[in-house]
């Protein structure tokens, strides 16, 4: 099961590689005041690593709440 995970995850590594790598044209970005012109891969990575460290926070307080049911069973 192990080595399932492991190939799921580099597939969707390269997959999401490739996504950010052919999106490189500037793109104009606004963050509350301010305006950005940034790379859209720069972006794209940006946003998934944000996505990312949400996750690890929301799964982090559901641990310590006690909310985790799936690793219970």
């Amino acid at each position: 099961m192990e080595k399932v995970k492991l190939i799921l995850l580099v597939i969707l590594a390269l997959a999401g590689m490739t996504i950010v790598l052919q999106n490189t044209e500037p793109v104009e970005t606004k963050l509350l005041f301010w305006s950005l012109t940034i790379p859209r891969a720069v972006l794209l990575l940006g946003t998934s690593l944000i996505g990312f460290a949400l996750g690890i926070i929301v799964s982090m307080f559901q641990k310590k709440s006690g909310r985790h049911h799936l690793r219970d069973r």
